[in-house]
């Protein structure tokens, strides 16, 4: 867990069943929050949630965390950035139309697809950037959803888009990013809100939904038996709303999940490699149950904090992996 992970406190600032809404308490700029919802859950849990139904459901939180209005926004000055292809999963255009009753917000495009050469954790670049459909009115305001890991990608679109505005020579007002990440998000949207103080007079603030919690990104010396370094979001001691927490009580498989996302891209879109990768790390479950590990010890492995106590006594880590092999299979 990061320095300011670590001290940080959730401050509840909405709550009903669609949504809770907890801002965190931090030194910085950015106002950044924690959203719980029913659907958000649903995805960090089941990975059977996938496909169109992946991308409705997210829409749906996104849609609960607008009427609860976390930055206050003019329809014809809202710009809605979908960084290709992950964030279109958020469906914010639709969100914002949907919670609003908004019909003339601006949507536009940009590519930033990250790569890596090596094995380094940290040795990440952007390959695919060629696509770029950027316009703005006047005076905007960015929303804006992506899944941040290490935030190369993210670091790279937001230059792009402030390199845009000065090249239009509007005026950005606020951004408001919605993601499933860590804190690799908030440096850089940090970077970014004073970056925008400087080049925009006026520049008002920027907002940052956290789906969840603010959760931890998988490094080479992360103590886990299977983790993928630069890519896995994991429970392990990250920052997470009460109500996700409590959730995991609900079925014994959703703490061991090995990301609380997975790939956001394939998971939309392209479902046989995602499922195929959901598949291989059950798999490497089953064969750690096979040479004698416990549901216990690898809970308290990926989730430390919870209770093992509350999940039923015959909890058989064999069986949950044949289990959630047998679900995931059925979606190939």
């Amino acid at each position: 867990m990061s320095e300011w992970m670590a001290s940080a406190t959730l401050i509840p600032v909405h709550k009903t069943h669609e949504v809770a809404l907890y801002r965190i308490s931090h030194e910085g700029q950015v106002d950044a929050y924690i959203a719980s919802t029913p659907e958000s859950r649903a995805i960090c849990n089941d990975p059977c949630v996938a496909g169109y139904d992946y991308t409705r459901r997210l829409r749906q939180a996104c849609c609960s965390v607008l009427r609860t209005r976390p930055l206050e926004l003019q329809e014809k000055e809202t710009v809605v950035v979908n960084i290709l292809r992950g964030g279109l999963n958020y469906g914010l255009r639709d969100a914002l139309a949907e919670a609003y009753g908004w019909n003339e917000h601006t949507t536009c495009f940009i590519s930033a697809q990250r790569a890596r050469n090596s094995a380094d954790s940290e040795d990440w670049h952007i390959t695919e950037n060629d696509y770029a459909k950027v316009y703005f009115p006047e005076q905007a305001t960015l929303v804006i959803g992506d899944v941040v890991a290490t935030g190369t990608s993210l670091r790279y679109a937001l230059q792009e888009l402030l390199r845009s505005a000065l090249e239009q020579r509007v005026r950005l007002r606020s951004i408001l990013f919605f993601t499933f990440g860590g804190v690799k998000a908030l440096e850089i949207l940090e970077d970014i809100d004073r970056q925008c103080r400087e080049l925009f007079v006026g520049y008002v603030r920027t907002a940052l939904i956290y789906f969840e919690g603010c959760f931890t990104c998988a490094q080479a010396d992360t103590p886990l038996s299977v983790r993928l370094t630069g890519t896995d979001l994991l429970r392990w001691h990250s920052l997470m709303a009460p109500e996700f927490v409590e959730s995991q009580y609900e079925d014994p498989a959703y703490p061991l999940e090995r990301c609380t996302i997975y790939d956001a891209g394939s998971r939309a879109f392209w479902l046989k490699d995602y499922v195929e990768d959901v598949i291989g790390y059950w798999r490497q479950n089953l064969q750690f149950a096979e040479h004698g590990m416990t549901f216990s010890h690898l809970l308290a492995e990926r989730f430390p904090s919870l209770d093992a106590g509350r999940f039923p006594e015959d909890t058989d880590l064999k069986k949950l992996s044949l289990r959630q092999l047998e679900k995931m299979e059925k979606m190939l």
